[in-house]
């Protein structure tokens, strides 16, 4: 089963002193990119917690977050008054150079930003907490393994559909191939007639004619194609961590369907060629969200 990149999870660990929160998403990135914000009572894990993402989530842009709930900490709490002015000035900044005023309610909106309250007991971390706040770490993970797996299954439908879509296009070409190959005869038969009359060479012309239609030929396009999109759900099924390849393949995929075009010299083929490009593109946009 393939993954997705994109995935949520949220754990709480609570203890007699707070309640902290551990909170992690992904998005989509060719490597592992983890952007983390812990309080600083627990900065000093932050090396094991960045290796425990890496080593559960392989790839992805990742924004970790953990937090006190300030709502129910039972500790008195106090203002940092460094973090609160830090953020009032980029505030004040912003607003000159918008030219938005100032909130009134600055003061109550700054309390509420990240790190500005804290507690008494914030930088002391018992042995027992951190085993706490450890397994709401592996529970946030979890969840944000469970959620990718989910969206890799609907990624994985969607793929499915794409390229039946795209085989069944493929498929409703061969008519317009044959008819393309007589029309392109009657074309030239007909120019050669207005430009020279009968007096021609019968034999060099069919021998012309077959070599200009060789050049034209898309049976090696199609097969090609055909094996591409078989690939690709083979590839499919491998599951997990087939992303990339996923991606070189679907480019192979472009690349003959860009010769059906360049090579199909019939309206109707062109425009089959243009609802399969539509197709592709939507595998491509998904594909780089696969693990």
């Amino acid at each position: 089963m393939i993954q997705s990149m994109t995935g949520y999870g949220k754990a709480t660990a609570e203890t007699a002193n707070r309640k902290v929160i551990v909170e992690i998403k992904s998005l989509n990135s060719k490597a592992m990119d983890i952007s983390a914000r812990i309080i600083p009572a627990f900065r000093d894990k932050e090396l094991d917690i960045r290796s425990r993402i890496t080593a559960a989530l392989e790839r992805g842009k990742v924004d970790f977050a953990l937090y006190i709930d300030t709502s129910a900490a039972t500790g008195a709490q106090a203002i940092d008054t460094a973090v609160f002015n830090s953020y009032l000035k980029q505030i004040e900044a912003i607003a000159l150079s918008t030219g938005y005023k100032v909130p009134d309610d600055i003061i109550s909106t700054i309390l509420r930003m990240p790190e500005v309250l804290s507690t008494s007991q914030q930088d002391e971390v018992s042995d027992e907490e951190w085993q706490a706040v450890s397994r709401a770490l592996d529970s946030a993970i979890a969840a944000l393994v469970e959620y990718r797996k989910a969206e890799g299954v609907a990624l994985e439908k969607k793929f499915r559909e794409k390229i039946s879509n795209i085989s069944a296009l493929l498929a409703s070409v061969e008519p317009y191939e044959k008819e393309r190959v007589a029309r392109i005869k009657e074309r030239m038969r007909t120019s050669m007639l207005d430009a020279v009359g009968k007096s021609y060479d019968e034999n060099r012309f069919e021998q012309e004619m077959i070599f200009y239609i060789e050049k034209l030929d898309i049976s090696e396009e199609k097969q090609r194609l055909t094996n591409h999109l078989d690939y690709f759900i083979k590839t499919l099924e491998e599951g997990h961590g087939q992303g990339k390849k996923l991606g070189f393949i679907a480019q192979e995929m472009g690349r003959e369907i860009n010769t059906l075009g360049s090579k199909s010299n019939q309206a109707e083929m062109q425009n089959i060629v243009v609802r399969m490009k539509d197709e592709l593109e939507q595998i491509k946009e998904q594909v780089l969200n696969v693990m």
